[in-house]
């Protein structure tokens, strides 16, 4: 009883300690000690319900990402008034008052996402019912072999084409969610479970119509919905879409210089937010002037902010304008549009600086324009269709869609060379920062976390993430903006040809690209020794269990001026023919401008040589890059004469120091685990190297490098000989038994 009665005590004690201070769960406070600061940012933590959370920041960009379930206390005694000291519940409370007797706190959070949740299981899928049956039993969850009361019902999206059964009638009829087995996985990946009606397959509503971001949906069904969607804002001159005043020949206001369209983003991962914004100021023939304003996440239209209203007064609406940069930003609008000066203000948006032109997803040919251009083309047939391809809105769409850099509502591919360069200092920033920070732990994340907010805010992705190593660095982030840098650049010389096709825009096109471009004799000897090289050189690219092998269409001789000749490359030393591998997206600005060095240095392949031009005696290495997809088995490969200079660095292993390479600018190979056999290698017009031979493996086991790379720091000392065209064929496909 005495003990009831303690308790009791102790429950008022508590609530007085609740009401007076507001801080911290009294039961942790009494029990457990006062909670100490966050390790990662020194701001404040706090229970969330399942775990311990920062409520702090990491800079202006960025809030504290920090979590726990077992956060840093405070050693030393709780401080408590004497009118608590005196009260009957002292004597508990005292107890704990020395952290030394404080018990520790475990919180015994669930991890299963299926806790709770009955499902059905039908037809053919990709694993065994039994199987699954497992797996969700082991993740909280129970199968049941009806429909009725069941969660959800997971069926194959072929069971739709096959008209399904009567299980899949009732549960259509019975209102039930039909889903996809992807939801089954992506749920225990991430343990907890996905929105159901992201992975639905029996409704054939449009998913925006659903409302769903499309940072909630399958990534298969969001690459289809980027695919298929328009852009809404293609340049600093485009008419949002939405406002539908384009169709009234409504245009960007435009006063002293400045045009009246911003457009924002914010990613800020500690308050869970990823928004865009839009504003313009619209004149519209015999109307008043509009002001348009869009708030949101990408693929969320239903739940976006959004207003188009009608202004009489110029001066009134351009004052409203400013107001509403001024609210969304912190900062003053004039000083930005004039002189791009701006400061980031806390979990307020930056401006995504966008150019005065047209990004290439609304400006290139669109699928039903292809033909008609080709067809009128007065080129030869075979450029013709080389250059219809690097003009289309395809094989640039895929490439934002595959990053993640695909948002409709901003134009990714018109950003301007001053964002660019922003993006590049960040990064170039980080990766300093990071070849001389010493912390670990809480410290290190932060760090991470920081750059990742700040990276997602200045480069909007529909599915922003936190990086945790230098691989992800290289692909989503160094990568990433040398291809949106490539396609702004394709953007600029394509233009608008959404106009008439029959004035032969592919022709006036490649003569903007300054380069000759031929198709080489399948007869010739040149023709005849590259297959030999791609055939020696090749191993089949593997994706899951089906390996792909290539095959060549056409290979075309080029002359870039942007590029020495090759009769200036021949006048340098060491000179080697070598595979290079660029995405169908990048191609147009090679061959406009020349290969560019890499954006900075990484302990990566493609990046450990720092800001050089790599290349491979190994097509093979060269075919990953040039890989896209299944579904797009069309892609390019470069063959490039390349001079290595006099002195030739050979390393297995990332060098500590590439700023002396870049400096000296010598040649550098990196050797790999597997290498071309010598014996085999000739010399092509007189003195250029072919290192064509089988692939061996090497001296090198311990090398991160698989095939021998090449560096060089000098663009000067490269030239774009010839492009392949290849084709990416099923070989094989290994199917697991269940």
């Amino acid at each position: 009883m005495m003990y009831r009665f303690q308790c009791g005590q102790l429950f008022r004690v508590m609530f007085i300690i609740v009401f007076r201070t507001h801080c911290f769960d009294s039961q942790d406070l009494l029990f457990y000690g006062p909670l100490d600061k966050c390790p990662a940012c020194n701001g404040n933590l706090e229970f969330t319900g399942i775990r311990y959370s920062c409520t702090g920041s990491y800079s202006e960009w960025a809030s504290c990402t920090y979590s726990t379930k077992d956060p840093p206390r405070k050693q030393e005694p709780i401080k408590l008034p004497d009118s608590i000291l005196n009260s009957p519940a002292s004597d508990l409370i005292k107890k704990y008052e020395d952290p030394s007797r404080r018990p520790r706190k475990v919180l015994s959070i669930p991890d299963k996402p299926f806790t709770g949740m009955l499902m059905s299981l039908m037809g053919r899928l990709s694993a065994s019912h039994q199987y699954w049956r497992k797996e969700i039993e082991k993740h909280g969850g129970k199968v049941a072999n009806h429909v009725i009361g069941v969660t959800c019902l997971i069926a194959s999206p072929a069971e739709r084409e096959r008209g399904g059964s009567s299980k899949l009638a009732e549960a259509m009829e019975r209102g039930i969610p039909v889903v996809s087995e992807a939801w089954l996985k992506d749920s225990i990946e991430k343990q907890e479970p996905q929105p159901l009606e992201a992975y639905d397959i029996v409704t054939d509503l449009a998913p925006d119509g659903k409302g769903i971001p499309w940072d909630k949906m399958d990534p298969s069904e969001e690459a289809l919905e980027s695919l298929s969607a328009e852009l809404k804002l293609y340049g600093k001159r485009g008419v949002h879409k939405d406002t539908k005043l384009q169709e009234r020949g409504g245009k960007i206001f435009e006063k002293d210089g400045i045009l009246y369209n911003c457009a924002f983003s914010r990613c800020d991962l500690g308050k869970k937010l990823n928004d865009y914004s839009v504003m313009q100021l619209i004149s519209v023939p015999e109307s008043n002037l509009n002001l348009y304003y869009k708030k949101g996440k990408v693929g969320d239209d239903p739940n976006a902010e959004e207003r188009l209203e009608e202004w009489e007064n110029v001066e009134a609406a351009v004052k409203e304008f400013v107001r509403l940069f001024e609210e969304v930003t912190g900062n003053e609008f004039e000083p930005w549009e004039r002189e791009k000066k701006i400061q980031k203000k806390p979990l307020k948006f930056y401006p995504i600086d966008m150019d005065d032109g047209v990004d290439v997803r609304h400006g290139g040919l669109g699928l039903h324009q292809l033909g008609v251009a080709a067809t009128h083309c007065k080129l030869e047939p075979l450029v013709a269709n080389f250059i219809k391809v690097l003009c289309s809105q395809e094989i640039y769409k895929y490439a934002l869609m595959e990053m993640g850099y695909d948002p409709p509502e901003l134009p990714m591919g018109m950003l301007s060379d001053a964002h660019l360069k922003r993006c590049e200092e960040v990064l170039q920033k980080f990766v300093e920062t990071l070849k001389s920070m010493k912390d670990t732990g809480p410290k290190a994340k932060a760090v991470w976390s920081d750059f990742s907010q700040r990276w997602f805010t200045l480069m909007h992705s529909t599915r922003p993430f936190i990086f945790k190593d230098f691989q992800e660095l290289a692909d989503n982030a160094a990568a990433a903006l040398e291809t949106i840098r490539d396609i702004t650049v394709a953007s600029r010389l394509i233009g608008d040809m959404g106009g008439s096709t029959l004035d032969d825009p592919l022709s006036e096109r490649y003569n903007k690209m300054g380069c000759s471009i031929s198709p080489l004799d399948k007869e010739s000897d040149d023709y005849k020794m590259i297959l030999k090289y791609l055939e020696t050189t090749y191993e089949p690219v593997k994706v899951g269990d089906v390996e792909y092998k290539v095959s060549v269409d056409n290979i075309f001789v080029v002359e870039s001026s942007a590029c020495p000749s090759v009769d200036e490359i021949k006048k340098l030393p060491n000179k080697v023919l070598l595979w290079c591998g660029t995405q169908s997206s990048n191609l147009l600005r090679h061959l406009l401008r020349g290969f560019l060095p890499a954006i900075c240095s990484l302990p990566v392949p493609g990046y450990m040589f720092g800001k050089a031009i790599v290349c491979s005696d190994a097509a093979a290495e060269a075919t990953r890059y040039g890989f896209t997809a299944v579904d797009r088995p069309e892609g390019f490969l470069v063959l490039a004469v390349a001079s290595l200079g006099d002195e030739i660095i050979e390393i297995k292993s990332p060098p500590e120091d590439t700023k002396s390479l870049e400096e000296k600018k010598v040649g550098v190979k990196g050797l790999g685990r597997k290498k071309t056999d010598e014996s085999e290698h000739f010399v092509w017009q007189d003195d250029i190297k072919v290192p064509c031979g089988r692939l061996v493996p090497s001296d090198n086991k311990d090398s991160i490098l698989e095939y021998n790379e090449y560096a060089v720091y000098d663009p000067k000392q490269v030239s774009i000989r010839f492009l392949v065209g290849v084709k990416y064929e099923e070989e094989n496909a290994v199917m697991e038994p269940e």
